[in-house]
C-alpha cells in the first residue's frame, strides 16, 4: 500500500513537471480505485462513463493540484460529482419542473408578482436577504459581496443560491 502511494505521488510530481508518460501511468494506477468508488456512487450503467470523464478531468487538471496527499480525496470528489451529474441526466425532471414553474408565474399579473416577491424576500432569514439585496439590487459582484461581508466567495455563492431557492419555493407555493 505504501509503495503504491509513493509511486502515485511520484507520478503526480512527474506529470506536473510535464512528463507525458507519467500521466498515462498515473491514470492506469488510479483507475481501479476510481472504478471501485464509482460503483458505490453511480448507477451501474454510469460507472464506465463516470470513470472515463473523471480520469479525463484529472489528466487536464492534475498540474493545478497543490498537494499530492490531496490526490485521493480530489479523485473521489470528481468521481462523485460526475456520478451525480450522470444521475441527473438519467432522471432529468428539472426542465419539466422549470417549465411548469415559469407557466405558473406567468399567469400572475405584474402587480401580484411584485407583491409575492416582496413577501418572499421578507420571509428570508437576514443572512440570506442580505446577499440577495447586495447581488440583485445593489448589483455587486460575488467578490465584492465576499469582501464586504468578510467571507469566502464560495460561501457567498452558496448562500445566494440557497436564498434564491427559498424565494422560488415561496413564489411557487403562493
Amino acid at each position: 500500500m505504501v509503495d503504491s502511494v509513493i509511486e502515485r505521488d511520484s507520478l503526480i510530481l512527474a506529470t506536473q513537471a510535464g512528463d507525458q508518460a507519467a500521466i498515462a501511468r498515473l491514470l492506469a494506477v488510479c483507475q481501479a480505485d476510481a472504478r471501485r468508488y464509482a460503483r458505490r456512487h453511480c448507477h451501474v450503467s454510469d460507472v464506465d462513463d463516470a470513470v472515463q470523464e473523471s480520469l479525463l478531468i484529472i489528466s487536464r487538471k492534475v498540474t493545478s493540484l497543490k498537494a499530492t496527499v490531496a490526490f485521493s480525496s480530489w479523485l473521489f470528489t470528481i468521481i462523485k460529482r460526475e456520478c451525480r451529474k450522470l444521475g441527473r441526466m438519467l432522471f432529468k425532471h428539472e426542465s419539466l419542473e422549470d417549465e411548469m414553474a415559469e407557466q405558473q408565474l406567468a399567469r400572475r399579473t405584474d402587480d401580484a408578482l411584485r407583491v409575492d416577491l416582496a413577501h418572499a424576500l421578507e420571509s428570508l432569514p437576514a443572512h440570506y436577504l442580505e446577499v440577495v439585496l447586495l447581488r440583485d439590487f445593489e448589483e455587486l459582484t460575488i467578490a465584492e459581496i465576499a469582501e464586504r461581508l468578510g467571507e469566502q466567495p464560495g460561501a457567498v455563492k452558496s448562500r445566494l443560491h440557497r436564498a434564491r431557492e427559498l424565494v422560488r419555493e415561496y413564489l411557487l407555493s403562493a
